[in-house]
């Protein structure tokens, strides 16, 4: 059996993700069961969580879907929902969750990455929220630009790079390149014979030739985001 708050929270939750496919933040979990505390709301989303009632989505922020209902819940319901060729029906009631709109995965932060001369790749680590719809299949990471060598593909220097990892790639994609196993760069890819010309997106600047021993091709830009101040 679950406590008031327990149920007041687990109903609101439902409610939300009925009417906008969003789950709730935690603050305004904690503004709706009037906590005085976002710790309150971690609390009672744990046990709910413990007993089956609900399920945070990995690599997920602010993403929970409801697994059911105690019987008697007062959630309103909703049309039935097929997701993945079958119904998730609720304990109680005919309802099915539809999947948070908001997902948001965290993929890594490699540092900096010159869209400008080679700098040291891979500076330290850290993540980045990035909205699912950005990426897709594959494994990813994120880089900041430095430099303006790319301002004519609409890449700026403060922008974030979302790569797909792979070590190979077509002539004219946009690449993550380490050159001599010590500097990365962000360029067009061509390549003729036996060298790896590296082009920018700038006239100001000079194509970058290497033999093709002393390039190794670390990812394909698959995305970007940038910050407005």
């Amino acid at each position: 059996m679950l406590t008031r708050k327990q149920h007041e929270l687990l109903c609101f939750i439902q409610d939300r993700l009925e009417a906008s496919g969003v789950s709730p933040s935690f603050e305004e979990m904690k503004e709706a069961l009037d906590l005085k505390s976002k710790s309150g709301v971690h609390r009672l989303v744990s046990a709910l969580e413990e007993r089956g009632f609900i399920r945070r989505l990995p690599n997920r922020a602010r993403a929970l879907e409801v697994l059911k209902l105690p019987e008697g819940g007062t959630a309103t319901p909703a049309p039935s929902v097929t997701m993945g060729g079958a119904d998730r029906n609720l304990v109680g009631s005919n309802v099915s969750i539809p999947d948070a709109s908001n997902d948001v995965l965290e993929i890594p932060l490699h540092g900096r990455i010159a869209a400008g001369a080679p700098i040291e790749a891979l500076e330290g680590q850290s993540v980045l929220p990035v909205p699912a719809a950005l990426l897709g299949s594959g494994d990813h990471y994120a880089l900041e630009v430095s430099g303006d060598s790319m301002v004519e593909a609409g890449i700026f220097d403060g922008d974030f790079a979302l790569i797909r990892r792979t070590d190979t790639a077509r002539d004219g994609q946009i690449v993550v390149a380490l050159v001599r196993g010590e500097e990365a760069t962000l360029k067009y890819l061509r390549r003729d014979h036996n060298t790896i010309r590296l082009d920018p997106a700038n006239a100001s600047y000079e194509p970058q030739i290497y033999r093709a021993d002393e390039v190794q091709i670390q990812g394909q830009l698959a995305g970007l985001l940038r910050r407005y101040n």
